[in-house]
């Protein structure tokens, strides 16, 4: 028996912040924004919507297009960087909401290369384990919520959201081929919230100077992105006994359209093996790999017995990639 993919699903808030209103509100005029990341808008969640109201909707597409109920779920996990609340993991937040009673509920925090380490560990514990079955895998993070808004070289970017797949096992010979992940942390403060932890707990102090938002060093981030995917992508195709050019859809982190771009002529791909939503959404961190798969599936660019590999990027820093052979949802009543 394979894992894989047996439904996927996504959420937007319904607030939608252009570039345009940004860029004037920082005083950058209304097109650098664009011209310096491909971004047009982002969304924002409604000051009711926390991570795990994003990630619930999510899940809930995605297991009505399985086929599946929450009853059916024996693992749900959630791969974010803005968790509900420090303690407990806003997995099983989801997990209540979604009345997954027989599932294990956990988070996985790899900022935004977290959905991938999160599929891989599903698919883990599903292959050595015959008696779990499905998994639910989730991206949900609400950066507004720790995002300085009079920084340009962050607010710029990122936007909230949530993705999710079902996970499951399948005996078609489809799934999952093929996956790896890496860390390196001496890079660890490339991307940080200084604040609020046991290092920095919170005070007046961690306050004043703003510790608690979201920071990063931006040219160096891209600089090791640029290094790294193109190498992720490649070492998973091959350890999948395949080429770059056999590769029928790649679903890279939605971090910049600039710097997708040059991903893909680094790459030499073909327009049509790269979908791409970070116009539209931003960076929503470990959410923006599973939000653009399943725009890809519900536009209908992902084929039956096709090649998809996701690839990631994020703080720690980490990254990670995965290969599947696509397998179609199943249709209401079918088995595996």
């Amino acid at each position: 028996m394979n894992t894989a993919i047996l439904g996927t699903g996504s959420y937007l808030p319904e607030r939608v912040l252009t570039s345009a209103e940004l860029g004037t509100r920082l005083g950058l005029g209304e097109q650098w924004i664009f011209d310096k990341t491909a971004i047009e808008e982002r969304r924002v969640a409604s000051p009711e919507e926390a991570t795990s109201d994003l990630a619930t909707r999510a899940a809930e597409r995605a297991l009505e297009m399985a086929g599946l109920t929450a009853v059916d779920l024996d693992l749900v996990i959630v791969a974010t960087s803005t968790p509900d609340q420090p303690i407990p993991a806003t997995a099983c937040a989801v997990q209540a909401n979604l009345g997954a009673v027989r599932a294990a509920a956990f988070d996985v925090d790899s900022v935004c290369s977290g959905f991938v380490f999160a599929l891989i560990t599903a698919h883990a514990l599903l292959d050595m384990d015959p008696v779990p079955r499905n998994a639910l895998v989730i991206g949900a993070d609400t950066y507004s919520r720790i995002l300085d808004y009079t920084d340009k070289r962050t607010c710029v970017l990122f936007g909230d959201g949530a993705g999710a797949v079902v996970l499951g096992k399948r005996g078609n010979g489809r799934g999952l081929l093929a996956s790896t992940l890496g860390s390196d942390g001496t890079t660890a403060d490339y991307v940080t919230v200084p604040g609020g932890g046991s290092r920095r707990p919170p005070s007046e102090e961690t306050l004043a100077g703003g510790e608690h938002f979201f920071a990063m060093r931006g040219r160096q981030v891209r600089d090791l992105a640029s290094r790294v995917l193109p190498d992720v992508i490649a070492e998973v195709a091959k350890s999948a006994e395949l080429a770059v050019s056999d590769i029928d859809l790649l679903i890279p982190h939605q971090a910049n359209g600039l710097m997708l771009k040059d991903l893909a002529e680094a790459l030499e791909l073909r327009p049509e093996q790269m979908h791409l939503t970070v116009g539209r959404y931003g960076n929503t961190g470990a959410a923006s790999v599973p939000i653009t798969l399943d725009d890809a599936v519900r536009s209908g660019l992902v084929f039956d017995d096709d090649v998809v590999v996701l690839a990631a990027f994020g703080g720690g820093m980490s990254w990670g990639g995965a290969a599947l052979r696509w397998t179609r949802p199943r249709k209401p009543g079918e088995t595996s």
